[in-house]
């Protein structure tokens, strides 16, 4: 038995957790769900440090503390996010078959530390932008500060790699890792990723690796997707072009998440809060889900994990019961009820 802290998240966020918590016990998973009984901040820290794995809505206000808690006070360093197309989900592209690749997102650096301020405040130190000029020449004016360590491209880059000879063994296939980063313009923070994790590339001899410029990635995302495998990615490109990928398998309704430390993690949909449909009943659960299914994986729980996914599968190919963001017009109760009839 498993101990999973849940948060439904903020605005239309609870209407997709509490289908995937029903499906999670539908499926015969041996979890124990806790709720926190606050918002308090020490609250929600012993709620998350009691369980094993965190089931995660999506947050813009309320729930944006314990997001943060999640992610650095955990130290959940990997974002990995599934692109895989469901049949019959609406697509842009003309033949979507063959779409199955991983996003793996460095998850804690990058511009996303937060460190930002008014350019002034940098006139006392002696830095130069690329052409000689001191902060005070662009006056007035913000900065961000993007931080890449070497320690912490390591632990992701090994974890991308680790996945791909994984999904290799799985699929009795070669495994691939795609870098991308703009090295070329960023050479001290983009160039430093890309070289540490050429470095990790080294100890997997049996894993291909390629880097691309980020925006090159951009498009081959869109001209080629079948042709990639576990895409490595810094935390800000992570972000945008994860979502970029959803797109091409019917949306972030439909685009799971985990996040993955050291010795804990969170699950979520890519997807955010959804405010312009809260209480409509039409948004779609299927990433919420997917996201609970790839819990029981980590949980070591894959029976019940793989019933999930199966039962999804099979709402999908049958094709009468999808909500309309994937061109269905089912509600999210009758996609549930579905999922729990496949079940």
């Amino acid at each position: 038995m498993n101990r999973v802290a849940v948060f439904e998240g903020d605005d239309a966020s609870p209407e997709v957790v509490r289908p995937a918590v029903r499906i999670v016990d539908k499926a015969g998973a041996a979890i124990e769900w806790s709720y926190p009984t606050s918002d308090d901040p020490a609250t929600i820290r012993s709620v998350v440090d009691a369980s094993d794995a965190t089931l995660f809505g999506s947050a813009s206000t309320r729930s944006v503390p314990v997001i943060e808690y999640l992610r650095w006070g955990k130290g959940t360093f990997a974002n990995v996010r599934p692109i895989a197309f469901l049949p019959n989900a609406a697509t842009p592209l003309a033949d979507p078959t063959g779409i199955d690749f991983v996003i793996v997102r460095e998850n804690l650096e990058d511009l996303y530390i937060g460190m930002e301020g008014d350019l002034a405040d940098l006139s006392a130190l002696s830095v130069v932008d690329r052409c000689g000029r001191s902060p005070i020449d662009h006056a007035p004016g913000t900065y961000a500060i993007k931080v890449v360590t070497r320690s912490g491209v390591e632990q992701v880059a090994r974890s991308a790699f680790d996945l791909a000879r994984t999904r290799a063994q799985q699929r009795g296939g070669p495994g691939k890792v795609t870098i991308g980063t703009k090295h070329n313009v960023l050479p001290a923070t983009d160039g430093l990723f890309r070289n540490v994790a050429l470095e990790i590339a080294s100890e997997y001899p049996d894993i291909t690796v390629e880097s691309y410029l980020a925006d090159d990635l951009a498009r081959r995302l869109i001209v080629t997707p079948a042709q990639l495998d576990v895409v490595l990615l810094p935390n800000l490109y992570g972000d945008i072009l994860s979502d970029e990928a959803a797109a091409l398998i019917g949306g972030l309704g439909v685009a799971p998440s985990g996040c993955y430390g050291p010795d804990y993690a969170y699950f979520e949909a890519s997807h955010g809060t959804a405010p312009d449909i809260a209480g409509l009943n039409v948004i779609n659960p299927t990433a919420q889900i997917l996201a609970a299914a790839m819990m029981l994986d980590y949980l070591k729980q894959p029976e019940p994990a793989q019933r999930i996914r199966n039962a999804v599968q099979a709402v999908y190919v049958e094709g009468t019961k999808l909500t309309r963001d994937v061109g269905g017009d089912a509600s999210t109760t009758e996609f549930t009820d579905a999922v729990v009839a496949s079940l």
